[in-house]
């Protein structure tokens, strides 16, 4: 048996090399890097395509040219041709989720797999897709049909990295653990003083549930120490605020009266 390895990416007659790069890039965001060329327009290497692909450059150093599909598929045990041109052909017509399910488990088994995709002009020919089993379409608005290469291909390829990493990644660094009860009930506290001072608890018949409400969305917050104490500064300067509005207000009212 085969070694297992991802789904091939076979470009039939491709005609710009910053298309290339692109499809390169994005293969190799996605981990794949079996990139095939059929008939190249401008043939091959174009020092464009390298340009393109941002760094990504194993695909294009290790990409294959050849002279028809059916070279370029010859070791394959399954192959879905990607359009969104209707053919008369009879296969079956599957979206990208699905293509990746059926290439993910063909992988499993040991099998070579390939996605075909046609060049930017006019897509795959019925004699191409004729060559694979399946024709994978995506759900695009039928008012616009046409998609870019590379974004075609970054479409299929993150449905097929989705078989393999099916989690999100993890966070980029971690962060501080949540703080302590304790630390949470001195904030709540010190809130529900301030708050008190203010007049915020009115009717005062209705200030247990108004503080349970409080602490109830704070705590879900699960802030971190310095999360309250910043919090508890907020408070802090608040309050000091408002005690210098309110000697502002007396001092007013001191001319007022003097004159």
């Amino acid at each position: 048996m085969e070694t297992a390895r991802p789904p091939c990416i076979i470009l039939n007659v491709p005609q710009l090399a910053q298309n290339i790069g692109a499809v390169a890039r994005v293969m190799a965001n996605f981990g794949l890097a079996d990139l095939r060329l059929v008939n190249p327009r401008d043939g091959w290497p174009q020092e464009r395509a390298w340009a393109a692909a941002s760094g990504a450059e194993w695909p294009l150093n290790a990409a294959r040219v050849y002279e028809s599909v059916e070279d370029a598929i010859a070791d394959l045990h399954l192959v879905y041709a990607t359009t969104a041109r209707p053919r008369e052909l009879q296969l079956p017509v599957i979206t990208p989720r699905e293509a990746a399910a059926n290439l993910s488990r063909e992988v499993a088994g040991g099998r070579a797999v390939g996605l075909l995709f046609g060049g930017e002009r006019a897509g795959l020919e019925t004699s191409d897709i004729a060559l694979c089993q399946a024709v994978v379409t995506l759900p695009i608005d039928p008012r616009f049909r046409s998609l870019n290469l590379a974004q075609a291909v970054a479409i299929n390829a993150y449905e097929w990295r989705m078989t393999v990493e099916t989690g999100a990644p993890p966070a980029f660094r971690d962060g501080p653990p949540p703080a302590e009860a304790s630390a949470l009930l001195g904030l709540y506290e010190h809130l529900e003083r301030e708050l008190d001072e203010a007049g915020f608890f009115h009717p005062p018949e209705k200030k247990p549930s108004m503080v349970q409400n409080l602490r109830s969305a704070l705590g879900r917050a699960r802030f971190s120490d310095q999360e309250v104490r910043t919090f508890r500064g907020v408070v802090t300067a608040l309050s000091r605020g408002r005690g210098r509005a309110l000697e502002k207000l007396a001092r007013q009212r001191d001319v007022e009266n003097k004159g």
